[in-house]
């Protein structure tokens, strides 16, 4: 695992060209194991905390299923011996708060379906082949894309962050 921050809880901080517009940024490698699946989706919702979309409100579950999905389908689908995957997750916030998560991996060939050519779930999806199912009911957008200058795919969905009281 290795990182473009200085420490874990380190960010970037973006702005943007109107004041009434921030945007954050994290972004870090991580194993192509289950093992960085699950750190990967431990440190998407650290950020989101820390950043005010708290524990328990269901953007942050959202959010955090969602890249759940994304790094776990890189590990099973996307996985090349000796090459890690990166998670990136943007919010950006305004009038209409977002989260965008990417999740690029280095393997070229295996592609995902567009969203709107998913198959339906059925019982010859007994072990596994939801998690796309479940990204297209719960982000706002989603798709994919070869990546930029390297081998591979992004595989990117955006979730709205409604501001919940509590």
């Amino acid at each position: 695992m290795t990182s473009n921050n200085l420490s874990p809880t380190a960010t970037t901080q973006l702005s943007g060209a109107s004041p009434y517009l921030e945007s954050r940024l994290f972004s870090m490698r991580f194993t192509s194991t289950p093992r960085g699946a699950r750190l990967a989706r431990r440190l998407v919702a650290v950020r989101l905390d820390e950043w005010g979309v708290p524990y328990g409100t269901g953007a942050h579950e959202t959010v955090v299923l969602v890249a759940a999905e994304l790094a776990t389908n890189a590990v099973r689908h996307g996985h090349v011996p000796g090459r890690d995957f990166r998670v990136s997750l943007r919010v950006t916030e305004g009038s209409a708060p977002v989260a965008r998560i990417e999740v690029s991996d280095t393997r070229a060939e295996r592609v995902p379906p567009r969203p709107g050519t998913l198959p339906g779930p059925g019982p010859e999806l007994t072990d596994g082949g939801r998690g796309l199912l479940l990204v297209d009911a719960l982000a706002d957008r989603w798709g994919w894309c070869p990546r930029a200058g390297a081998p591979g795919k992004t595989v990117w969905a955006e979730c709205a962050l409604t501001r919940e009281a509590g």
